[in-house]
């Protein structure tokens, strides 16, 4: 009960949070990551612009992706059916062009951790420069009211889990099979 208050408290004031940087920056950043968009085309520069190194580390990131996508989107959202935030908590705009589906967990924080986490066990400064996008994403989830703080933090967890599971299957594989 109190992790779920405390999860309210911070969801009305993350999404209250009135600046002119989130206003000018937030909701071209949810277009960006709408579909998955930032992070194809930050796989596509990567793979055009870093040599071997760069396409190994965009297979990786959009493996982790699809992996996370699928586990997030495909499976706990099948699960666990939770309503957004209420549009009373929201106070600008944004709140109309919320999707449907379950709040929980949230499937474009869990793509962005992926895809970074993914990239950056590959190429670490890549990976860094993605976290940048990556962080803006999971604030603009909260701030436009799609999703509760621990729906973003349960998207980022999968994310990771991703990523790791990518990292880790090769190996796995061929030490079940040989």
């Amino acid at each position: 009960m109190a992790m779920r208050n405390g999860d309210h408290r911070l969801t009305k004031r993350m999404a209250a949070w009135d600046s002119a940087w989130a206003r000018r920056v937030l909701p071209p950043v949810e277009d960006a990551a709408e579909h998955t968009k930032l992070w194809w085309a930050a796989a596509v520069a990567m793979a055009a612009g870093g040599g071997w190194r760069g396409r190994k580390a965009a297979a990786a990131g959009i493996t982790a992706m699809a992996v996370g996508e699928l586990l997030s989107n495909g499976v706990a959202k099948q699960l666990v059916e939770r309503p957004r935030p209420p549009k009373e908590w929201i106070p600008h705009d944004d709140v109309e062009e919320r999707p449907d589906s379950s709040s929980f967990p949230s499937g474009h924080t869990c793509a962005a951790v992926a895809f970074t986490a993914g990239v950056a066990l590959s190429w670490p400064w890549a990976g860094a420069a993605c976290a940048v996008p990556m962080t803006l994403v999971a604030l603009e989830r909260v701030h436009s009211g799609a999703h509760y703080p621990s729906d973003v933090a349960a998207g980022a967890v999968i994310g990771l889990a991703a990523a790791a599971l990518v990292r880790k299957a090769p190996s796995m594989f061929l030490r079940y099979t040989g």
